[in-house]
């Protein structure tokens, strides 16, 4: 009875995940457009957009090869398993004892690694550029990830995310300097992978400066929807994570009734709301950076990484 609660308590974080990633984007859109004093489009336009793609028939380039049909497929299925291993409204989920922070950045790495090969597949001077852009955002943002969840790992001496939650809620966790250091570390790399202003403009096509449109251009129909559906999940899956680490409040511990559950999953559309409005107001305030200046943006991110590490192994208090 217990193995079959717990199952069913991860198939719903499965397609909790999944079926929120969409809504999160919308919700997104209309706070920004109401911020700029704009109608905007309904919070519900993502679904939509992701049903006309479903419908429309797949146009593939003459020269792409099987590794440009497929690539779609599996961003979307290793961008969905990193999100179901990330406790949400519960901890100690079936699949976060098979897998921790690291797994989470492979699994990414992994899709990023897919996608950069999918675009430079066809052969576009668009999708090689913006292959080789994605690249240098990967070489500085994935380092400052690991430094991240080693200064984590320091801190709650485990880097499986349902440990270093009951660790962030027990009295040991305090203020301590090096995590608001890393939180903010973490807030620069989830703004530069979910190509975000000021990294990037999921809004605009503009050729010199996007990134992760200018692999995209190729795709259509239901290959489409995959990415744009796992690039929703990306975002969902960062604001979780912060939401894990640094507010695990409200989280539901393995075998608590039905109301506990109930409140860790008002806390967690809570926490959602909260920080997709965030994620608008900032960049509703911030400008798009120019391409050459995003290795400062993100060298800014290494450094407070590897500050918040070092201050880790110079007192145990900090």
């Amino acid at each position: 009875m217990v193995l079959i609660a717990a199952l069913f308590v991860q198939a719903f974080q499965m397609a909790l995940v999944v079926l929120l990633a969409p809504l999160l984007t919308g919700f997104i859109r209309l706070v920004k457009a109401r911020l700029l004093r704009r109608r905007g489009p309904p919070v519900i336009q993502p679904y939509r957009d992701l049903l006309r793609l479903l419908r429309k028939e797949v146009v593939l380039a003459e020269n792409a090869s099987w590794l440009f049909r497929v690539t779609p497929y599996l961003i979307f299925a290793a961008t969905w398993v990193a999100a179901a291993i990330i406790p949400t409204f519960a901890t100690g989920l079936i699949f976060s004892w098979t897998a921790d922070l690291i797994a989470i950045v492979a699994l990414l790495g992994s899709a990023r690694f897919f996608l950069t090969l999918a675009g430079m597949d066809v052969g576009t001077s668009f999708g090689g550029i913006g292959s080789s852009r994605e690249v240098m955002i990967a070489t500085l943002a994935e380092p400052s990830m690991l430094l991240i969840i080693f200064t984590l790992a320091l801190i709650a001496g485990s880097t499986q995310l349902s440990s270093i939650a009951a660790f962030m809620t027990s009295t040991q966790a305090g203020l301590r300097v090096s995590l608001a250091i890393a939180l903010i570390a973490l807030v620069m790399v989830a703004i530069a992978e979910n190509a975000r202003i000021p990294v990037d403009n999921p809004a605009t096509h503009l050729e010199l400066t996007m990134v992760h449109e200018a692999m995209v251009l190729e795709y259509s129909g239901r290959h489409l929807a995959m990415i744009e559906l796992a690039a929703s999940l990306k975002l969902l899956l960062y604001i979780s994570l912060i939401a894990c680490i640094f507010a695990p409040w409200r989280l539901a511990s393995p075998g608590a009734g039905p109301a506990v559950y109930l409140a860790g999953l008002l806390a967690y559309l809570a926490k959602l709301a909260a920080g997709g409005a965030l994620l608008a107001l900032f960049e509703t305030a911030t400008a798009k950076m120019r391409v050459f200046r995003v290795p400062e943006f993100l060298g800014a991110a290494l450094m407070l990484a590897l500050l918040a590490t070092l201050l880790r192994f110079v007192s145990r208090s900090l």
